[in-house]
């Protein structure tokens, strides 16, 4: 593995970097910013600076009007975008978009692509990807999928309903994961202002950096065309796969970006603050915490690099991935934790990023399945990749032990 990073992607860094700086740090105080997430006019305003820069959708291919960056090359930019919480909405690699993306290049029909990729790579329209269910629906276990298709000539009747839908509000279209009949599952595409799409409402959520917030969505009697079946029928979750593991590697990326800002700013703040003669960093239990900081972002950089690098060479990843996003999602929870107790008041106030990077942050534990799901996962796969050796069986049985 070689991770020597080229001239050509030493200078992408530098101009994300500058222009995170230089054009997106300034707005993380505008009043455009909502509870739920940047309104519509903040978000075209971030995609125009990016757009300018020749930064926007850097992941989508040359074809489509991207950089067609690698996954390694993505966890570089995408670091550096993650820096400010508005980053990935200004450079459109936020979640959910950047993984519809990523399984709309993959999946859809040239049609598809021409009425729904293609305007999203240019960050004229947004999307959401409609699969976790409320009371006893898919959530970890998308086999409890409820929402349910029915053929009804050329088209397919949708019925159900989802919540938790990142970036529904305000989106142009939908990826809609339903059942069959026979009990398979299958992609649909449909636009968001379809008779039959109705938001119920946006949850209140801890976080607040997903434009559009995460909203209720129910189906009475969509309509969906057959020709609007995301790639073929009862592959929906395969398909689900194909984006939720390289997705939660890009989730690791910009949280990355936001742990090691909250590390510098609290850094920064340890060695001029003072108390007992000297300043915070100088005591060994705050210094102490700054180290295990610097130790947890570079464990995570490396592990974000060489599963992007077994992604590059053409691996699945499945297992890779959820190991990533489990040590990952948990080292950079620990350092933003311990940069809001360095910092103590200014840590828990707005006076500083580091709140707001704080109650971002959280639910990344649980963002693409709760980390308990994965480490159960893993240990299932860990498990069955063992061959157990043959036991011998006594010829008799053995004797009683002695009283």
């Amino acid at each position: 593995m070689n991770f020597e990073i080229s001239a050509e992607l030493l200078d992408l860094r530098e101009r994300t970097k500058r222009f995170i700086a230089e054009q997106v740090i300034p707005l993380e105080n505008d009043v455009r910013e909502t509870a739920h997430g940047p309104s519509e006019a903040l978000r075209q305003d971030l995609v125009a600076r990016a757009r300018a820069a020749g930064l926007l959708t850097p992941h989508a291919s040359v074809d489509m009007g991207g950089l067609g960056l690698s996954h390694v090359a993505k966890a570089v930019v995408f670091e550096e975008a993650g820096y400010s919480r508005l980053g990935p909405t200004a450079l459109n690699i936020h979640a959910p978009d950047e993984g519809n993306i990523h399984l709309m290049e993959l999946v859809a029909d040239a049609g598809q692509k021409e009425r729904w990729l293609r305007p999203q790579v240019q960050g004229l329209i947004r999307s959401c990807f409609a699969m976790t269910e409320p009371d006893d629906g898919a959530g970890a276990d998308p086999g409890m999928l409820k929402t349910l298709a029915v053929r009804d000539g050329d088209d397919y009747l949708i019925n159900g309903r989802k919540w938790f839908i990142t970036g529904a509000e305000h989106a142009s279209y939908v990826i809609i994961m339903a059942r069959m009949e026979d009990g398979s599952a299958t992609m649909f595409l449909s636009d968001m202002d379809a008779a039959g799409i109705v938001l119920e409402r946006n949850m209140d959520a801890m976080d607040r950096c997903f434009t559009g917030g995460h909203g209720v969505l129910r189906f009475d009697n969509l309509r969906v065309p057959a020709a609007n079946v995301l790639g073929e029928v009862g592959r929906g979750f395969r398909y689900a796969q194909v984006r939720l593991a390289p997705a939660r590697l890009t989730h690791c990326m910009r949280w990355l970006g936001q742990a090691r800002r909250a590390h510098e700013l609290a850094l920064d703040y340890a060695t001029r603050r003072r108390a007992f003669g000297k300043t915070l960093a100088e005591h060994e239990g705050v210094g102490f915490m700054l180290a295990d900081n610097d130790m947890d972002l570079q464990t995570a950089r490396l592990h974000i690099w060489h599963t992007a690098w077994l992604l590059d060479q053409g691996h699945q990843c499945n297992y890779e991935s959820s190991r990533a996003k489990v040590l990952c999602s948990e080292a950079q929870w620990r350092v933003v934790d311990r940069c809001v107790q360095i910092m103590g008041g200014q840590g828990v106030t707005g006076e500083s990023p580091v709140m707001r990077i704080f109650t971002d942050m959280r639910g990344f534990r649980i963002y693409d399945g709760p980390n308990e799901v994965h480490r159960w996962s893993m240990a299932r796969k860990l498990a069955s990749s063992v061959t157990p050796k043959d036991a011998a069986t006594p010829a008799t049985a053995p004797a009683a032990p002695r009283g």
